[in-house]
């Protein structure tokens, strides 16, 4: 039976026998997380510097919204020391996975009240969304997973579309972003002291185009609704919670740059003097050069401040920030860095 997108991608991914209940994302895709620890040592120097602006606090939430298996929680937190001032919660929908560190909440909602950082790394890509197409006599409908057309949009959606995705051709179709919108903003509202980092494949006004699909088993396939495909939308970054977010000025190559992740080689020079020395920082570039480079390093990067102040040359004194120690022993970023 033909349905809206909205309802059957839900179901697909996150219903009874759904993708994200039934597989390892790790095995159907790449991302950050997976590609190299590196991700995980620039992620935890964000959180210390964090820890810094907040003073310290003598509770310090780390939440990692979609957190998968708790890959990206479990190594941040190895990078920091596991601090016991420091509470991280994974927040995801399937069953805690049998091995991750008991120390490691695992709940299905974001907790209220977060003072710390809220991490949101390839999570939204995957709230299922709508997708509307402009039929024949001009009216906007929804599309429907038979490839026919279904009622009219609503007046929220036609609102959404008007501001960030305008349509009017017989034939053109948009991803209805507000669902995105709403996930983000509930996320963010959690966190009352601190910042809300969300992590995605993206797109602006400037270049919008439809780009629904699916993984299955690391390629790229036709989504498919009966919970054996990944499916997955770019995310209208710029639409997502605008009066409370700060995207920042470029993408993740540049924003994990600035974090001291750097895909340069090392000298020869060093090749002859420390060869061991070499090899291991030929492999460091060998991955910093994946997290940014094409694919990974054209993630956007949306940054939302709460009741703090973050100014534009934060994220790069944060890659600076291992030089110094905290007022408070605990949050040491690099300290135990692969």
């Amino acid at each position: 039976m033909a349905e809206r997108l909205r309802t059957a991608m839900d179901r697909a991914l996150y219903g009874p026998g759904g993708f994200f209940r039934t597989h390892r994302p790790a095995g159907q895709f790449r991302t950050s997380v997976t590609a190299s620890p590196l991700f995980a040592v620039a992620l935890a120097r964000l959180v210390a510097y964090a820890d810094g602006v907040l003073g310290h606090p003598d509770r310090f939430d780390l939440v990692d919204v979609g957190a998968g298996q708790g890959l990206l929680l479990d190594r941040v937190m190895t990078v920091l020391g596991w601090p016991d001032r420091v509470r991280a919660t994974a927040v995801e929908k399937a069953d805690r996975p049998d091995g991750l560190d008991e120390r490691i909440a695992w709940v299905t909602e974001p907790p209220a009240g977060t003072v710390g950082v809220l991490l949101a790394t390839e999570w939204l890509d995957n709230v299922p969304l709508d997708i509307a197409e402009v039929a024949e006599d001009g009216r906007i409908r929804y599309a429907l997973t038979d490839g026919s057309l279904g009622d009219e949009i609503d007046a929220a959606d036609r609102a959404w579309l008007a501001e960030w995705w305008p349509v009017s051709e017989p034939g053109e179709r948009a991803e209805i972003g507000r669902t995105r919108d709403e996930a983000w903003s509930a996320a963010v509202a959690t966190v009352r002291r601190g910042i809300a980092l969300a992590v995605d494949y993206g797109h602006t006004r400037a270049d919008r185009r439809p780009t629904l699909t699916g993984f299955r088993a690391g390629r790229e396939v036709e989504p498919r609704f009966d919970g054996t495909t990944d499916i997955t939308a770019h995310v209208a970054v710029d639409s997502i919670g605008p009066a409370r977010l700060r995207v920042l000025p470029g993408k993740q190559r540049e924003a994990l740059r600035d974090l001291g992740v750097d895909g340069a080689r090392p000298p020869l020079s060093l090749a002859h003097e420390d060869p061991k020395a070499y090899v291991r920082a030929l492999s460091r570039a060998s991955q910093a050069a994946e997290l940014t480079g094409p694919g990974l390093g054209d993630h956007w990067w949306v940054l939302a401040p709460v009741a703090i102040e973050w100014g534009d040359d934060d994220l790069r004194r944060a890659g600076r920030a291992e030089h110094h120690r905290p007022a408070r022993p605990g949050l040491r970023p690099g300290q135990a860095a692969p």
